[in-house]
């Protein structure tokens, strides 16, 4: 089983790809984390990346898929795999379909999470965590029983991700809009893009990923 899991940030596409690559045993590949340790291990792709980021320089599509590449070129990828970050771009998209063809693999699924842009922003603006323990909160969904005071260690310190600002986010949700709305069409007429809620409790997500799975 093979995946890609689209969607903006604060979708929930992480929480979701590990979700389903625990469900089905196959691994969850973070764009970031395979760069991390293809330069940890030092392999010829790695040494590439760490040259071009070490120079201050974008790593290009040709090394990242190069570095997926080598991933799942790994025992642990012959049953399947979860793309998740990538890619971001019809070009990347273009680039790793050249690359898993002569491996003779097929994108099974491609999995939107579809959001409402108004509603996410109000769900990632409105987070905070206990800056003791990190316990998560919301203005609106989920505000501690106890005003100002925190349900799991009863401290009163709270912090905000600098990234949750409301004009942080309306920037990220243009960004994933302009660069990787286009990809929608592009794995539309391959026949592979499916849809689900991405504004469901996190429990529904999974079950409609699922039923997406077994159809």
């Amino acid at each position: 089983m093979r995946l890609i899991f689209l969607g903006p940030p604060g979708a929930g596409k992480g929480t979701q790809a590990q979700r389903i690559s625990e469900m089905h045993g196959i691994p969850q590949l973070s764009t970031g984390d395979m760069l991390r340790a293809a330069v940890k291990a030092g392999t010829p792709i790695g040494q590439q990346a760490d040259a071009v980021m070490k120079a201050g320089k974008l790593v290009s599509d040709e090394i990242v898929v190069g570095i997926i590449a080598d991933r799942i070129d790994q025992a642990d990828c012959k049953s399947g795999f979860i793309l998740d970050g990538f890619p971001r771009t019809v070009a990347q998209a273009e680039a790793l379909d050249q690359m898993l063809l002569p491996r003779g693999i097929k994108l099974d699924y491609v999995i939107e999470m579809t959001v409402d842009n108004g509603a996410l922003t109000e769900r990632i603006t409105g987070r905070f965590t206990c800056a003791k323990c990190g316990a998560g909160y919301h203005d609106k969904f989920k505000q501690p029983k106890v005003a100002g005071v925190c349900d799991v260690c009863g401290s009163k310190e709270f912090s905000r991700r600098a990234d949750d600002k409301a004009e942080t986010v309306g920037a990220r949700l243009d960004a994933y809009t302009k660069q990787t709305a286009p990809l929608l069409p592009y794995y539309r007429g391959r026949g592979v893009l499916r849809q689900v809620d991405g504004m469901a409790a996190m429990d529904e997500v999974t079950r409609q990923i699922e039923g997406v799975l077994g159809a």
